[in-house]
């Protein structure tokens, strides 16, 4: 019996090898946003270990968008060269390199996991965040500052510029990220934007700033390759963005010319109850799928070759993402494959290994 987790998918122009993808996972080893050879491991590893594509962290696309010092940013030209050595390694092991393009919004400024997590005062390198409104993601934290329209322009401005680099330094699918409670999704939740102007109140103007990013990056992005983007589809916690709007926004996306909706959940708010388990993201990704027809991808959790291989047969998403079983195993895709009796094609490197 064939794999349909091992089955090749078409978006747009590009042919997926099959429906494996690495999920955008912050490394926190930049400096001034440039990538160095630990991402060209880290990222050229899960490449060669069978991934059909491989989602670079979440990309800053202005330096006070970063999560941490050590992001990896798009905010200037010098940014690229790095980039496209590592995507062109990629693309040498007959992977598709993909980037998630971030902004943290008041979840900026801290520091990185192993240094405490905590936020960065200004003189420990840290910098003043920016939000829908002045509302901290934790009460002891100092408040962000409310963007005003100008900063709102400059905020669509920098996801425009660093589109217009992704697409330079050789990705071939751009992931918009609204997720997670950073900027997009703290527009999108009314537990994070309480603005009263036409950004705020109504889900049309809460999904506003969104759409106007999304229309921007595709002045940027041929329209021939993919466009992604991550949403939270619930924020666990009453009163905030729920899955009956992920809904309605993914079709409002879907008619706007996006190719697929990473369904993710939670981020935005410390008050979040989720109850965690295998799969327990993947309902989600099915009933956007379902009630919208848009493509979908399923993360979450998701941990063994036949729960994988379920979750695309049965239909319920079809793209799957891992994210921290690829940090455990590189070689995901190949054992999976090894597992699932699919035939694929290994580096010939390691070919001697195969049986």
């Amino acid at each position: 019996m064939s794999s349909k987790l091992f089955s090749p998918i078409q978006i747009k122009s590009i042919t997926f090898k099959n429906r494996i993808v690495i999920s955008p996972m912050c490394q926190y080893s930049a400096e001034d946003g440039f990538a160095n050879d630990w991402h060209l491991v880290h990222l050229g590893s899960r490449a060669s270990g069978g991934a059909a594509l491989i989602l670079q962290e979440a990309t800053a696309v202005s330096p006070e968008g970063r999560i941490s010092l050590g992001d990896l940013g798009l905010w200037k030209d010098d940014h690229i060269e790095k980039f496209q050595a590592i995507n062109q390694f990629i693309v040498s092991q007959n992977a598709i390199p993909g980037i998630q393009l971030a902004h943290a919004g008041r979840k900026a400024s801290t520091a990185i996991p192993w240094d405490g997590n905590k936020k960065l005062e200004e003189i420990n390198g840290g910098w003043t965040t920016v939000a829908p409104f002045a509302v901290p993601f934790l009460s002891t934290e100092k408040p962000p500052i409310a963007l005003d329209k100008t900063g709102i322009q400059k905020v669509i401005s920098d996801f425009k510029s660093a589109t217009k680099r992704a697409l330079q330094a050789g990705y071939q699918v751009v992931e918009i990220h609204a997720a997670h409670g950073y900027l997009l999704h703290e527009f999108l939740s009314p537990l994070s934007n309480l603005r009263t102007d036409e950004y705020g109140g109504s889900f049309e103007n809460r999904i506003r700033l969104l759409l106007e990013v999304l229309e921007a990056m595709q002045s940027e992005w041929p329209a021939n390759l993919p466009l992604f983007v991550r949403i939270s589809a619930t924020d666990w916690a009453e009163g905030g963005w729920n899955i009956e709007e992920s809904v309605q926004l993914s079709k409002i996306l879907k008619e706007k010319g996006v190719d697929l909706i990473d369904v993710s959940s939670g981020g935005l708010t410390a008050q979040q109850k989720i109850t965690l388990g295998p799969n327990y993201q993947v309902p989600f990704a099915e009933k956007i799928k379902s009630e919208t027809g848009i493509l979908t991808g399923a993360v979450g959790l998701i941990t063994e070759a036949p729960q994988a291989e379920e979750i695309v047969e049965s239909g319920k998403a079809d793209l799957v993402l891992f994210a921290r079983a690829s940090l455990r195993n590189p070689n995901l895709a190949l054992d999976f494959a090894k597992e699932l009796k699919a035939d694929i094609a290994w580096p010939k490197q390691y070919e001697r290994a195969k049986i």
